[in-house]
């Protein structure tokens, strides 16, 4: 329980980090969010690929797997969420 709880605030911290740097480079807000989106569906995608795939059968995927994909989900959304506020606010980045 205290490693799932461990990894999803460093997935929510990687994904904010690195989303609100892509942010400043790229001037795109949402850019992150997409990102995310994408590795998830070509995760699945991968994943449903041959014939002794990792999601062959439904449990395959535990809470422990899904609630640290969310917290990268919040941190990408918070990262646009931040970038956003500081540019209605004045603030310039790069």
């Amino acid at each position: 329980m205290l490693q799932m709880i461990i990894a999803t605030v460093l997935m929510m911290v990687l994904f904010f980090g690195i989303g609100f740097i892509l942010n400043m480079l790229m001037k795109t807000t949402w850019f992150p969010l997409y990102a995310f989106i994408a590795l998830m569906i070509g995760l699945v995608i991968y994943g449903m690929t041959g014939s002794s795939s990792f999601m062959s059968d439904s449990t395959s995927f535990t809470i422990v797997d899904i609630i640290p994909a969310i917290g990268g989900l919040v941190g990408a959304v918070l990262s646009g969420s931040a970038i956003k506020a500081l540019r209605i606010r004045g603030f310039k980045m790069f």
